[in-house]
């Protein structure tokens, strides 16, 4: 059974503001006037947050707060390490005095930053029209203290780095959230919260955890299984199904594509050392092939980029005689798709997203090898079937052939072996939900398995959901406005209940 109540690293964020010399020389934000709390607000200016001055893009105001949190909540305030968690503020021009309700993005990964606006498009306009909207780089992203192959570098052994990397899953970007909202919004009231992909995992351990914070939940993509132990291994069983489905309409589209991929696995597979080199210094073998179904096989317009990737595989022979080789185009595209080198932390902690009292030893790894016959592309390629691309999985080879990886190597496989991760989700907060709830649920997703949302969504108390095949996984980002402005019409009665 999961645990019924805030696990110690959940602390209620009021306690933290009211240590705060600014606060207690000031007001109680249940007592506090309104205009008192705005020009505190607008001030902007205490050691633990700040706030820049209003710029534009088209359509848009933004202005950016930096907020100094601790790195273990479970300490005391002033015995934990601090960090910097980066947040970007966005309303329609003209709006920036208003006083709108607040709206919280959580970004998909784990690992990477929020998006950067360049104009008033898609859900970020939609919400827009409504919302203060909050794009906060989940801690170790972006701008907020951020973990990359070089900043990790400067831990002195493994042990230390994973001592630290321990601090950066769900229940302290909720921990994160909560510090930031009684800090900017007004008498420290709740807001809404928007969470896509891993995102709405993190959402649900809002939910779990702090629900007093929330107005409303919006969830696309990101309805987690929160199951105790390590449910991922319950995660890769059921997704393998979609996976090979997603690869039998990839190659019905592009049957051209079959062949070619068996000729460039055979390729790497008779190549010095199993493989080529990359750009990088790093080796494309035969599996590493396969891991371009994590970026194309599951997105909007991903099978045609991933076709378009392989029209241009092999570099014409411009002299008679030369020998057969891979483009450096395709292994530089090869190299940016899968984007280890820049957001290092999606590898290092994929797996523990989905951990609670539990190792994950290695869990995709060992689902796979129940079912390697499929999934072997050399056996496929020399057997004349197709090679099947994988899904959303990291794998410890990984860490032996993607250069940006292998530094991490020890540390990695230190993370696969830990048990003693504490809860994320309280299911019988969750039975007990009062906060209103909608989430898009895509029947093709390949990376939240729609079996297991639906498991999840019967869990969580007085849900709405909206299950669709129209998207993918990207539903969000690929239907401009649509999916925000229908989750957002199933809860304010634009949508009828049944």
């Amino acid at each position: 059974m999961l645990a019924t109540h805030a696990p110690p690293s959940l602390i209620n964020p009021l306690q933290l503001f009211r240590s705060h010399s600014l606060f207690s020389r000031a007001i109680s934000p249940f007592s506090a006037t309104r205009s008192l709390f705005v020009r505190t607000v607008a001030s902007m200016a205490s050691p633990d947050h700040v706030a820049g001055t209003w710029y534009s893009v088209p359509e848009l105001r933004l202005r950016n707060h930096r907020f100094v949190v601790p790195l273990d909540y479970s300490l005391e305030p002033r015995s934990s390490p601090k960090i910097s968690v980066f947040a970007r503020e966005v309303v329609a021009v003209g709006k920036e005095d208003q006083l709108l309700p607040y709206l919280l993005f959580l970004q998909g990964g784990p690992g990477f930053e929020c998006p950067r606006p360049t104009e008033a498009s898609g859900w970020i306009h939609k919400a827009c029209e409504e919302f203060r909207l909050i794009l906060m780089d989940q801690r170790g992203t972006g701008l907020s203290t951020p973990l990359t192959a070089s900043s990790m570098s400067q831990f002195k052994s493994a042990e230390d780095l994973v001592d630290y990397l321990k601090h950066f899953r769900a229940d302290n970007i909720v921990n994160d959230a909560e510090f930031m909202r009684v800090r900017l919004v007004p008498d420290a009231g709740p807001w809404t919260v928007l969470g896509q992909s891993y995102g709405g995992f993190c959402a649900v351990t809002y939910l779990s955890f702090a629900p007093q914070g929330l107005r409303q939940v919006l969830l696309t993509g990101g309805t987690p299984p929160i199951g105790n132990g390590c449910t991922a291994d319950t995660v890769y069983r059921v997704c393998s199904e979609q996976i090979i489905l997603q690869n039998e309409k990839y190659y019905k589209r592009y049957p051209q594509d079959i062949e070619i991929v068996r000729e460039v696995v055979n390729y790497l597979a008779a190549s010095e050392g199993g493989g080529v080199l990359l750009p990088s210094g790093g080796i494309l073998t035969p599996r590493g092939l396969q891991t371009l179904g994590l970026s194309y096989l599951g997105t909007s317009a991903g099978f045609e980029r991933l076709h378009y990737m392989f029209e241009g595989v092999w570099d014409p022979v411009l002299v008679p005689g030369a020998p057969k080789q891979i483009s450096y185009y395709f292994l530089n595209a090869f190299e940016r798709s899968i984007a280890f080198d820049t957001n290092p932390l999606y590898a290092l902690l994929h797996e523990s997203i989905y951990c609670q009292g539990a190792s994950s030893s290695w869990s995709a790894h060992r689902i796979r090898s129940e079912d390697e016959g499929k999934f072997d592309a050399i056996k496929a390629a020399k057997e004349g079937r197709p090679v099947l691309f994988m899904g959303e999985m990291i794998f410890p080879w990984m860490f032996d052939e993607i250069h940006a990886l292998t530094k991490f190597k020890d540390a990695v496989h230190i993370l696969a072996e830990k048990q003693d991760w504490p809860p994320l989700y309280d299911t019988n907060m969750l039975n007990n939900n009062k906060v209103p709830v909608a989430a898009a649920v895509y029947y093709d997703d390949l990376f939240v398995n729609f079996k297991i949302a639906m498991e999840t969504a019967s869990q969580i108390a007085g849900i709405r959901l909206w299950i669709t095949n129209e998207y993918m996984h990207s539903g969000l980002r690929d239907g401009g406005g649509k999916v925000f402005e229908h989750l957002m019409g199933m809860l304010n009665g634009k949508k009828p209940l049944f």
